[in-house]
Parts: C-alpha cells; structure tokens; sequence
C-alpha cells in the first residue's frame, strides 16, 4: 500500500522544501511531489530530468469568431472583468484577464463568442538522484493551480502503484487555500514547518485547523526554534494546548545557506540541523510504518 506524507506550512519561507529535500536523500526510494505549482523550487535541489509532460487544460475563456461578429459591442459593455477592448477596429478578448464567467456568450446577439479549453500549465513525470518526481508549472496569471495539483496527485500515484513505491512525499503548496488542500487530501500524515515569530504561530493556527477538518493525523516541526525563544515557547504552549505532538526542532544553522547556495540537501553536511532532520525523518517514518529506505 502506498502512504502518502505531506510536509506544509501555513506561509512561505517556513523551511519546508528544505526538509522535504532531506526526506528524499534520506528515504532513498520515496516518489517526491512538488504541489508548489506557482512558484515550485524542489527541482533545484532534486535535479530532476524530465520523461513525460502533460498538458493541463484546468479553465475556459471566451473566443470571438470574426465570420460571425458584427462589432456590436455589447460583449464588451456586460464583461464586469474588462477583459474585452475594441483594438485594431475589432473587440478583443484578453486572455489574462478573461475569468470565462459566460456573460458574453450569452449576451452576443449573433452567437460569435463561445467559451474553449486554455491551456493553464503544465506537469511532468521526471527521475532525479533520489528516485521518481512529479512536478507542475502553472501558467503566468492563471487560478486554476487546485485542479492541476490534484493531476499531479493523480500522477504521483500512478507511478508509485506501477513501480512498487512505498512512500510518497509531498512538498506541499504554502497558505490555507485550495493548493494547500488539495496537497493534503488523502495523506496519512502532515508534517507542519512553523518558526518562531507572530506571523509564523498565526498561519501555524490556521494550517492546523485546514488539517483538523480533514481529519488527518499531524505533527509540527519548528525550524530555527532558537532565534526567538519567546515565541518557540508561544509555540509549544499551542501544541500543549491543543494536544499536538512537536516532532522535532531545527536549530538556526548558518550552513542552511551554504547548502542552499550549493543547490544541495542540508543532510550531506555535518552539522547540527543536519541531524535534527533526521531524527524528525527517523520520527516521521515509524508513525508512518515504514523502513528506514522505503
């Protein structure tokens, strides 16, 4: 059986790919998933060299048929999203800002506008250094990155079911929205990246309670637990409170950066966050009920 581990974050820059990089290393065989579909940066670590890229076709946006259109206007005059302009003695549809809402398709008196299939991104099926990867890049200006996270979800475990992988890993989408979400649905369990500041215990409230909805089991990791002991505490006071289990604490290490400038996991250093990652790695794969090398 496959078991899916999700690592998120309430907010960006939490250190979470950093440790979803370590997990692949130390793993050895796991399929990573890369939900970051905006802005995905696991590939510059992973390396990953791509065999297969599918097209995502997620949204639908008007197109005008010039045989049939009489410049009217009245497209333009219903389109509450100005997505329409007269340029060049025609009305044009601009594609970035057209939400594919219907209006002017109704509204033509002369059928000219219908709605089409765009193309909104991309997803690929890769290999890297430590095994398989699924990965996507959504287009500039597109909202639809729930939908194409959930085709590489989809893609993570065909891969997985046909090459006999045990363990997928998933960097998940930062926030509490549908990208953040749709990484998490059907994991078995949800690694939480917080650091000790205000806005890091805010979002670290907010991704939980996304998390307790689904009712997946779940730990938190605080990274750089050193810098503010204040706030660390603030932390641990929460997860008392809510009867959260902290699986481990990574301390503020300059060599993060260093490995990071070197575009290589923090575990092939011999230093302190080194092996606070994989005590929590250790951690994570016996809730999981896992070997250490699946």
């Amino acid at each position: 059986m496959v078991k899916q581990l999700a690592i998120v974050s309430g907010k960006g820059g939490t250190g979470k790919t950093t440790l979803s990089a370590s997990f692949a290393h130390l793993a050895k065989n796991a399929l990573m998933v890369d939900c970051d579909v905006d802005a995905p940066n696991l590939h510059i670590i992973l390396k990953p060299e791509v065999n297969k890229t599918f097209e995502y076709f997620g949204s639908k946006k008007a197109f005008i048929d010039y045989d049939k259109c009489i410049n009217c206007g009245i497209c333009a005059s219903v389109c509450r999203f100005e997505a329409i302009d007269f340029e060049q003695n025609q009305y044009r549809v601009k594609e970035y800002a057209c939400e594919g809402c219907n209006a002017c398709v109704i509204a033509c008196p002369v059928n000219a506008i219908s709605l089409k299939k765009t193309l909104n991104g991309k997803y690929f099926e890769s290999t890297c250094e430590t095994g398989y990867m699924a990965h996507a890049l959504l287009n500039p200006g597109e909202e639809t990155s729930g939908g194409l996270i959930s085709e590489v979800r989809k893609l993570s475990l065909e891969i997985a079911y046909s090459k006999k992988i045990e363990l997928i890993i998933i960097d998940g989408a930062p926030g509490i929205g549908c990208p953040a979400t749709s990484s998490i649905v059907g994991a078995k369990y949800v690694i939480v990246v917080s650091e000790p500041t205000k806005s890091g215990l805010h979002d670290l409230v907010r991704i939980v309670e996304t998390i307790k909805h689904f009712k997946i089991p779940h730990g938190i990791v605080i990274n750089k637990f050193d810098i503010n002991d204040e706030q660390t505490k603030e932390i641990e006071k929460y997860a008392q409170e809510e009867n959260l289990e902290i699986i481990g604490k990574i301390p503020f290490d300059k060599t993060v950066v260093e490995a990071t400038k070197q575009a290589k996991p923090i575990i092939e250093y011999d230093c302190k966050s080194a092996f606070a990652v994989k005590d929590i790695f250790e951690k994570t794969i016996q809730k999981l009920n896992l070997s250490p090398q699946s």
